[in-house]
């Protein structure tokens, strides 16, 4: 199915790439103010629309439906994290080849798609991000305290020369949606997705983009909440990703104080032939938590391995 005419000439695009299947997935909660126009805009650039209503009490999906966008529905409220990670299943149901996800709340332009699309083909980029922060005018729109909060969460990220880690614009091609898998419930999912993406070797590129903050409900959380839920999901992928490094540290620095104090503890018993019950106490702790942190750092090290051979071969044989 091609896209539209008027639109594939605005970006130039070659008869190959006039054959791309475009799916934008919006993930939705309580939006029935402003989904209609995020879909209506959004329609001229795809061939379809998904929207993944997460959970809304009001009348966001019936919204979507009457605007011809297929429904995936969450029977509560599950997290952003849930619906991406539901809608990229359905996109690989659907084969898609290129993914673009857009909030539902119209802090971003989906006339903007064209050129997003023009960079990823242009650069031959896996992910394209609409980053607020390129430029200084639109650096400028974004709340102070959003703006010091996404500066800590790109550090927290551990992605290096990406502007905007919080990003909910963003094109994907069919390589990065089949080989991410997003395992957060909450906003950690778009952090998730780019720590996976860099892992994986896949290519990232920025693009300016314009952002709307006079929206009726520009945010479901506080700031507070989602740096600490962003922080905690990092900490997490760490844990995962080098569980060596993350578990194996603690657990020889445990062993080695733990060996530190036992010598004191002889040490001190055979110059006065007093036993030190609060030093062995804490020798014992420290033998304890030093032998639990490595035994977890070995365990998981082995499962992870087993798993991304599992993942790496499952995707070979696609």
């Amino acid at each position: 199915m091609k896209i539209q005419e008027n639109v594939a000439e605005s970006f130039r695009l070659d008869e190959n790439e006039r054959e791309q299947h475009i799916i934008a997935c919006i993930p939705a909660y309580n939006e029935e103010k402003t989904i209609a126009q995020v879909i209506l805009k959004t329609k001229k650039y795809v061939n379809k629309i998904i929207v993944c209503d997460d959970g809304s009490t009001d009348m966001t999906a019936e919204i979507a439906e009457a605007l011809g966008a297929e429904v995936i529905r969450h029977e509560r409220n599950m997290g952003k994290g849930a619906a991406i990670r539901s809608l990229f299943k359905k996109a690989r149901e659907e084969v898609a080849d290129i993914v673009i996800t857009i909030d539902a709340d119209g802090q971003h332009d989906p006339n903007e798609i064209p050129m997003l699309l023009k960079i990823m083909f242009e650069t031959n980029a896996d992910i394209v991000i609409g980053s607020r922060f390129l430029t200084e005018k639109t650096a400028r729109k974004v709340p102070k305290y959003r703006y010091f909060g996404n500066k800590l969460l790109n550090l927290v990220t551990f992605v290096e020369d990406i502007t905007d880690t919080q990003s909910g614009f963003r094109i994907y091609n069919r390589k990065a949606v089949e080989m991410i898998n997003p395992a957060e419930m909450g906003f950690a999912v778009d952090s998730e997705i780019l720590y996976k993406a860099v892992k994986l070797g896949l290519k990232i590129v920025e693009v300016p983009v314009n952002v709307e903050y006079n929206v009726p409900r520009p945010s479901k959380r506080g700031p507070i909440y989602h740096v600490l839920d962003v922080s905690l999901s990092m900490l997490k992928q760490m844990s995962i990703r080098h569980p060596l490094i993350f578990y194996g540290i603690p657990g020889l620095t445990s062993i080695i104080i733990a060996s530190i104090t036992v010598a004191l503890l002889l040490y001190y018993y055979n110059l006065s032939r007093y036993f030190s019950l609060p030093l062995a106490i804490l020798s014992l702790g420290f033998i304890l938590a030093g032998i639990m942190f490595c035994s977890t750092a070995i365990i998981l090290w082995v499962l992870t391995s087993l798993l991304r051979e599992e993942h790496d071969s499952s995707f070979k044989s696609r």
